[in-house]
């Protein structure tokens, strides 16, 4: 065996030549004798080339060019098996300054395995799903790079993979070969410039682009994509501090459950922003269409507030913390562009809210003028008839494709607590005397409040309406 340390002691590093994705090769000198002795490695293909000789049992001989061919087959044999490839060689030198990479003498090559997770597979289906597209950028050799893709299934038997030359200049190619390079899957031997390439043309397209790396040649490539995401256990340091997102586990998968989560909070904010909206609509619509019809108001400014300040914000809360639904993953992205509210949720927001107002004001109609209740009772009525409305419109925000009795409101343990409360505060808002004189409300009969039970589920029947006709738009 070879003690490393030792060896290190007695010939010291004296200079080294960085790896540079061009050459494909490093060099390090060290002292012996008069002069240096030079120890090479890189890429296969490009130490056979430099190479003159080479040491054979104890001796050097000259390498002929049946024997670079037959080292290449070799090389590319161990690549077909997944074998990540590494050849070495040296030479002697007077000076420091000499070129490291001239008549070389070959000492052999040695392949590493790099198996990949276990879970990658169903990971990179899940992205497929979700409409997610991944794109393999190595500075492997096009045989390595290629098991490697069919083992994770980017591709079957064979895959069309793309040499990192051809994303020169990609910018100014033809509409044709661009297309063809954006559609690609699978690009070896690429160097970080080319990298920056590709991420550039992809976002021409319109695409948002994220980038994975663990390397100090990585961090121009994760610093230009829209998402740049560093390892946290083999990344450089470079690496981490330009990328916009770190992943302390080094797992692909934790990427694909980051999405997931991006997606449940973002769809959990648009619906915390169109309950409220619509809600908030109602309020204003209710006590504008009656200041139409009559002299005074079917609801109270401090009922108002009290529903605003109350009823309204627990459900609300309970949207933000729902974990979204099991087919949140099989949609595809939503527009780069997208605003957090479209044309369709502007539509919505004013038809809920129509929707939750005229429930109010046809029970607040009906008590006033044909069961002779009195003002205060109306009222009441009217209050109670919004207030619970808007607590029923809370299942309205679960998922286009879900049934009412089935889906992720339903499931959201937070949200019937919401409910529980909220309803309890109504209740109390008649029955508790203090409270009521506050908001000016009064007990109502079982007639009365069997009266705003049934009106306040109007919006659900709405809303099912509603969901009717996009089904049938959309076929």
């Amino acid at each position: 065996s070879i003690d490393v340390t030792q060896c290190r002691s007695d010939f010291p590093e004296q200079r080294e030549i960085a790896f540079d994705s061009e050459t494909k090769m490093m060099a390090t000198f060290h002292p012996q004798d008069d002069g240096y002795f030079i120890a090479v490695k890189g890429a296969p293909e490009a130490v056979i080339t430099h190479c003159s000789s080479e040491q054979r049992d104890g001796e050097e001989q000259a390498v002929t060019e049946e024997r670079r061919a037959a080292l290449r087959e070799v090389n590319t044999s161990l690549a077909n098996e997944g074998y990540r490839v590494l050849a070495f060689a040296y030479r002697y030198a007077q000076s420091l300054d000499d070129n490291p990479y001239e008549s070389l003498v070959w000492l052999g090559m040695a392949g590493f395995i790099d198996p990949p997770r276990s879970d990658i597979r169903s990971t990179i289906d899940e992205c497929r799903h979700a409409g997610i597209r991944i794109v393999v950028l190595t500075g492997d050799q096009k045989e390595t790079a290629e098991y490697v893709a069919r083992e994770v299934g980017l591709g079957e038997e064979s895959i069309e993979s793309i040499p990192g030359d051809a994303l020169a200049g990609a910018s100014s190619k033809s509409e044709e070969e661009k297309k063809r390079l954006q559609d690609a899957t699978l690009f070896y031997r690429v160097t970080p410039k080319q990298k920056l390439e590709l991420i550039e043309l992809h976002q021409q397209a319109g695409n948002v682009v994220a980038m994975t790396g663990d390397g100090v040649n990585d961090a121009p490539a994760l610093k230009s994509a829209d998402i740049g995401v560093a390892m946290g256990r083999r990344g450089t340091q470079v690496a981490q501090e330009v990328a916009d997102v770190v992943l302390k586990d080094d797992a692909f998968k934790t990427i694909v459950y980051a999405v997931r989560e991006g997606r449940v909070i973002y769809g959990n904010i648009r619906k915390f922003v169109l309950y409220l909206l619509s809600c908030n609509v109602a309020e204003i619509l209710v006590v504008f269409l009656a200041a139409l019809v009559t002299s005074k108001l079917p609801i109270l400014p401090l009922q108002i507030l009290f529903l605003n300040f109350v009823t309204d914000v627990f459900p609300a809360f309970a949207l933000g913390a729902g974990e979204g639904g099991k087919g949140i993953m099989d949609r595809p992205p939503r527009p780069k562009k997208e605003p957090i509210l479209t044309n369709s949720h502007s539509f919505e927001i004013a038809y809920y809210g129509a929707s939750i107002s005229v429930a109010t004001l046809t029970v607040y109609l009906i008590s006033r003028h044909y069961w002779a209740s009195t003002y205060s009772e109306s009222v009441t009525m009217a209050f109670l008839t919004l207030a619970f409305a808007q607590l029923w419109h809370v299942f309205n925000m679960r998922e286009p494709s879900s049934p009412l009795w089935r889906n992720q409101i339903v499931a959201n343990r937070w949200m019937w607590l919401a409910l529980a409360f909220c309803a309890g505060l109504l209740v109390l808002s008649v029955y508790f005397p203090p409270l009521a004189r506050v908001l000016g409300t009064v007990p109502i009969s079982a007639t009365a409040w069997l009266a705003v039970v049934s009106a306040s589920v109007f919006p659900i029947a709405a809303d099912g309406l509603l969901r009717r006709v996009y089904s049938v738009a959309s076929r």
